[in-house]
């Protein structure tokens, strides 16, 4: 094999055999693998964040022997930039105490699926041992109440704070906890600003290794409000195929990252659907979306999720599939998911 023949394509495939260090997951669709070059030398480009000094050490000696194993006489170059996970500045956004993490689910546009995914990633980062907050921040439109099965309000302690309900190994806040079965929410931007923040701060989620957050549709206030006011870790982006899809959730990317909020992933939802006693997938709304955006955005893409009745009728029910169901193949998709978010958590 000379140097001209290899191709792009071909490199990143042979590294999407490599594991990431303690995971299963391959470092391609970790996002770690950045760029690709191939010229007089082969030189793979990749991102890592952690403190721990030793997996960049790790993985170079890994990728360093895979390449020279598929591409024997051929020179390669390994780099390696590895970045301090993202803190609390004592400028700026204000940490929320006692939380380590704070993840944004976003999504451009609204019926992608998002609560839903919210609700099904922070019971399997829960399910994992995590200590795992749930706040559901759209406030004209709660449905985490309902996809966990809670419905006695909330109390209050000495303090004045909010005593989040505890479901599925997770603390939960939504303002469908608040309101009256079928009352809307009319708020105007002031008061919408308020109740986020009421949310965030003014609740007694006491020590969490992950406070997910599942955003509403758009950006509008409460999610500025959300990234002027306290650090995200990072935000995670769901989307189904279809480009009018792909569309919205690109500006919401493009939002997060004007406010220097890391991408953790994409994650597409309704990619397929398989007919009962079929093995036919017909791909109801397009093809492609999010892996390619994922691609173009060099961003992590978290996986395809199919079109899944099941899903709709645990959200119903109150009990995540991954809980109620961890066994069916979309439940194992989205703790595949979740499993990836493990190395900003750690």
């Amino acid at each position: 094999m000379t140097q001209s023949s290899i191709t792009e394509q071909e490199v990143r495939t042979i590294l999407s055999t490599i594991p990431y260090p303690g995971f299963t997951r391959d470092i391609v669709s970790f996002g770690v693998v950045r760029e690709i070059t191939v010229g007089d030398e082969l030189v793979i480009q990749m991102v890592l964040s952690t403190n721990d000094t030793g997996v960049a050490s790790e993985l170079r000696n890994r990728v360093t022997q895979v390449l020279s194993a598929s591409f024997p006489g051929i020179s390669s170059k390994v780099l390696i930039d590895v970045q301090a996970p993202v803190q609390s500045s004592g400028q700026g956004p204000i940490a929320i105490p006692g939380i380590r993490h704070v993840i944004a689910v976003a999504s451009g546009k609204g019926g992608v699926g998002k609560s839903t995914l919210s609700v099904n990633l922070a019971a399997a980062l829960a399910s994992g041992g995590l200590k795992v907050g749930l706040c559901d921040c759209d406030l004209y439109g709660p449905s985490v109440a309902l996809m966990c099965g809670a419905s006695k309000r909330p109390s209050a302690d000495e303090q004045g704070m909010i005593i989040p309900p505890e479901h599925h190994g997770m603390k939960i806040m939504s303002m469908g906890l608040l309101l009256e079965q079928d009352s809307p929410a009319v708020l105007r931007g002031p008061m919408v600003t308020r109740y986020t923040q009421q949310f965030l701060r003014n609740v007694a989620w006491g020590e969490l290794d992950v406070l997910i957050l599942d955003l509403p549709p758009g950006t509008g206030d409460i999610q500025l409000t959300i990234v002027q006011t306290i650090p995200l870790t990072g935000a995670v982006i769901v989307t189904t195929p279809q480009e009018v899809a792909v569309i919205d959730a690109r500006k919401a990317v493009s939002m997060f990252q004007k406010t220097n909020v890391p991408i953790l992933g994409i994650l597409e939802n309704m990619a397929y659907f398989v007919p009962p006693g079929d093995t036919t997938r017909h791909e109801i709304f397009g093809c492609g979306g999010g892996v390619g955006e994922a691609t173009r955005l060099g961003v992590p893409f978290l996986g395809s999720l199919p079109l899944d009745p099941e899903l709709r009728i645990a959200s119903d029910s109150g009990v995540p599939l991954v809980l109620s169901h961890p066994e069916f193949p979309v439940s194992r998709l989205i703790q595949k998911a979740a499993e990836s978010l493990l190395p900003v958590l750690c």
